[in-house]
């Protein structure tokens, strides 16, 4: 059983469908701004981290005073 319960032989069936219907230059330019997008998501979440680890830090026992 593959992926989500389809078959290999269903799964090329549909991948041989979307290359006859879409053709292989569309595919590959999909596939290029999917990669992408996915790049640019990771760098985001690392530039989030680094500015999440930068921030100052709040002591309680200041904030019991005030």
């Amino acid at each position: 059983m593959g992926i989500g319960g389809n078959s290999p032989g269903s799964l090329l069936l549909i991948f041989l469908i979307a290359v006859v219907l879409f053709g292989t230059k569309k595919l590959r330019s999909l596939g290029e701004d999917l990669g992408a997008a996915v790049a640019s998501f990771r760098k985001g979440l690392k530039e989030q981290d680094v500015t999440k680890d930068d921030a100052p830090q709040i002591d309680k026992k200041d904030d019991e005073h005030r």
